[in-house]
């Protein structure tokens, strides 16, 4: 048997029976169509949803309501039948009965099947087995479903067909519906939140020029009419600085970046970032509105700030602990980064150290290695990892107490990167000099170092004030507050490899 046809069959959960199933349902399309009725139905009109009528059950008995979804299993006892049906927020049982309908309109019921959808007019009553429930008192078939749901409506359990085929893993996992819509409420909190901070939110362009604002490989493509070729943006630091410039003192923006890297549970090509910058600040207010802004979010959406992932309790009540990189790395490793000056000395401490420094060959890049491996598993409670060395910071001012570290911070929940942030470089002559070790670092191999971006550093000569800027990881965010151990269950459609 292929590898299709296999997972169609657990698609259907018909166990080889798929098409004579959508056989019978197009048979019954037919049906419909030659007693001049349309099976893919036209506009309705509904008064309430599902959750409604079980919520406000108390006001709505002995009423007649409008409401319209997705039949459930249909389950006939000789001259009538009940099923469940759903909508966005949640099921109700329905009622239908050769009595109440008539001989037609109950004969047509026959018709349907689970997975059809529905419109109907009825009265809200309570069953002698307490059930709420809608007596249909007419109904009308809006969408003949042609093929049948998985596993007679027990769910979509595998994983991967799950993610390939969303709109079934929506229908039959009310869990999952759950998850996106408590994903978009928390988007809109985050928005609340800044809009009341005097934050504007800003668009700006996902083609670029200059795959810059961050560490990674970008995307490409080619633009035909103006022959350029571009790069799907990584991240959108440089384009909201130039804002700054530009007299817009508080921006942010929610978008999606591209990163042309690895796949796995918390890593999507395309995901989800929150970038923020706000004049005349530092990154002591990026931790505050950093720590702030999760719980407050939190709170509006669970209802809590301790939030619990996978068996694990997070307290994302303020203030996070500040933790030194550099105290971490020693605390961990015994290593005293400041006393390491050059990239030979420090591959060499990584290669020591087990580290997998395929392609890594630079002191900065060791360094992110060592932190991955050895310090990042340790931080599980939100915390933040504070003043980061230069060369993995090219965007972050320098300490004058120390230029080789800058004010630049992490912030870690779960051992996952949630947050980053600085005072952001503003010297535009240090601009050109790290845009410009950054190359070196390139031509040494680090394939994710940031390009030289000459129209950034020109917006800085005109005169950037002192900003605090910050980049958060939505969908990791998101993970947190739905307890998804992965990042495809949290992303609607997930890039995924064709199947065959």
């Amino acid at each position: 048997m292929s590898d299709e046809r296999e997972n169609d069959q657990n698609l259907t959960g018909t166990s080889g029976t798929d098409t004579s199933e959508m056989a019978v349902r197009r048979a019954k399309l037919d049906k419909l169509r030659g007693l001049g009725i349309d099976p893919f139905g036209h506009r309705f009109e509904r008064t309430h949803m599902a959750g409604d009528i079980n919520k406000d059950f108390a006001t709505l008995e002995g009423r007649d309501v409008a409401i319209a979804g997705r039949l459930g299993v249909v389950r006939k006892h000789g001259k009538a039948a009940f099923a469940d049906l759903l909508d966005m927020t949640g099921k109700v049982q329905v009622y239908a009965k050769i009595d109440t309908l008539g001989e037609a309109q109950y004969a047509l019921f026959d018709e349907v099947d689970a997975g059809d959808i529905i419109g109907l007019n009825g009265t809200v009553f309570r069953t002698r087995r307490g059930e709420v429930t809608v007596e249909i008192k007419r109904f009308e078939v809006l969408s003949k479903a042609l093929r049948p749901l998985p596993e007679k409506w027990h769910g979509l359990t595998d994983v991967d067909l799950r993610y390939r085929h969303r709109y079934v893993d929506l229908i039959v996992n009310p869990e999952v519906r759950e998850t996106f819509i408590k994903r978009s409420r928390i988007i809109a909190a985050i928005r609340r939140y800044l809009d009341s901070h005097r934050f504007v939110e800003v668009e700006t362009p996902t083609l670029t020029l200059l795959a810059g604002g961050g560490h990674a490989r970008p995307f490409t493509t080619h633009h035909n009419t103006l022959d350029l070729n571009l790069y799907l943006r990584i991240a959108l630091e440089l384009f909201h600085k130039r804002l700054i410039v530009g007299g817009l003192d508080r921006v942010y923006e929610i978008g999606h970046c591209y990163r042309n890297e690895g796949i796995d549970t918390r890593h999507n090509p395309e995901f989800t970032m929150l970038e923020l910058y706000q004049s005349y600040g530092d990154y002591e207010d990026m931790m505050r509105l950093g720590e702030e802004m999760f719980s407050t979010v939190a709170q509006e959406v669970l209802g809590a700030t301790k939030v619990t992932f996978q068996g694990r309790t997070l307290d994302f009540t303020p203030p996070w602990p500040r933790i030194r990189l550099l105290d971490a790395i020693k605390e961990h490793t015994g290593i005293d980064w400041l006393q390491v000056k050059s990239d030979q000395e420090a591959v060499a401490i990584g290669e020591k150290l087990n580290l997998d420094l395929t392609g890594k060959r630079t002191k900065g890049m060791v360094l992110d290695e060592l932190c991955s491996e050895f310090v990042e598993p340790h931080l599980l409670q939100p915390c933040f990892l504070i003043d980061y060395p230069i060369e993995i910071s090219p965007l972050a001012k320098r300490r004058p107490d120390n230029p080789e570290l800058t004010y630049r911070f992490e912030a870690f929940i779960n051992g996952w990167e949630c947050m980053n942030a600085f005072s952001e470089l503003n010297d535009p002559i240090d601009q050109r000099e790290r845009f410009e070790q950054q190359a070196r670092e390139k031509a040494k191999g680090n394939e994710e170092a940031m390009p030289y971006d000459e129209d950034f550093v020109m917006a800085l000569e005109y005169g950037m004030p002192p900003t605090g800027g910050m980049g958060v990881g939505v969908d990791r965010l998101v993970m947190l507050l739905t307890d998804s151990p992965s990042i495809r269950d949290v992303i609607l459609f997930p890039v995924m490899r064709p199947r065959g």
